[in-house]
């Protein structure tokens, strides 16, 4: 169900590494949320470091969108740059596991497949 790297790298250098595999790709980074911040801003006592990035592949959400309009709930894919206990991660939930739980139809399952192995190899680069 996920797709989880460890790196030796810095939270900020996997981070700012991830963004370019994603854009050499042929994905866009949509937004990125950085919840770490974000949490400490609300007076949060939270310590790691976590940035989630939206990423698309604008001919891929159109499959998903064409075969069944519900599955934009699924979408942006996400891919999180994350510390925990002192060790730089890289991750996602698997986009095949995701949309085969919600819908059983075999052109979706194939757009799953083809998104998965796309984003495992950003994940990949930027490890």
């Amino acid at each position: 169900m996920y797709y989880i790297v460890e790196t030796s790298k810095s939270f900020e250098q996997a981070s700012g590494d991830l963004d370019a595999a994603v854009k050499r790709n042929n994905f866009g980074v949509l937004h990125v949320h950085d919840l770490g911040n974000t949490l400490r801003s609300k007076g949060i006592d939270f310590s790691d470091d976590c940035k989630v990035f939206e990423v698309c592949n604008p001919a891929q959400a159109a499959k998903v969108l064409g075969a069944d309009m519900r599955l934009n709930m699924a979408l942006p894919c996400r891919i999180s740059v994350y510390t925990e206990k002192g060790k730089t991660k890289i991750g996602l939930i698997k986009p095949e596991a995701l949309l085969g739980m919600l819908s059983q139809d075999p052109a979706l399952q194939q757009v799953a497949q083809e998104v998965e192995a796309q984003t495992i190899r950003m994940v990949d680069e930027a490890r």
